[in-house]
């Protein structure tokens, strides 16, 4: 009789066993799981800046060019930016171009800065220099 009762009760433990083994299999799962998810979240988040820092970087040296081409201005505070081009991956973007005489009174040069903004965001800023030819 003893040792039936010994048996038995053996045999229950390695039933909790296995059942207390599952459930750290699925904790360890379920941890892999969420750490693989945040490694696609970041990924995804990092390509969604490069993408919004490139688009940026275009519109800058093309609005740039065109402060450079349009007709000198003396004393100028700013020059009317380009029209950005319609479509989806320019959707919300804005762009300034904003002037300053390199010395007082106005000799010719001007330094000039583009400022690229995503839904009223600063996204970059790039500066360069306008000459009356």
């Amino acid at each position: 009789m003893k040792m039936a009762r010994i048996l038995s009760k053996a045999g229950n433990d390695q039933s909790g066993m296995a059942f207390i083994e599952t459930l750290v299999a699925l904790a360890l799962l379920g941890l892999v799981a969420v750490a693989f998810l945040s490694g696609l979240t970041t990924a995804s988040r990092a390509n969604i800046i490069a993408d919004e820092q490139t688009t940026a970087e275009s519109l800058a040296r093309s609005q740039m060019e065109w402060a450079k081409e349009a007709a000198y201005v003396y004393s100028a505070t700013s020059y009317t930016p380009a029209a950005i081009p319609g479509g989806d991956d320019f959707a919300g973007y804005s762009a300034t171009i904003d002037a300053s005489p390199l010395h007082n009174p106005d000799d010719g040069i001007q330094k000039i800065a583009v400022t690229i903004s995503h839904y009223s965001v600063e996204v970059l800023k790039v500066e360069g220099y306008k000459v009356d030819r």
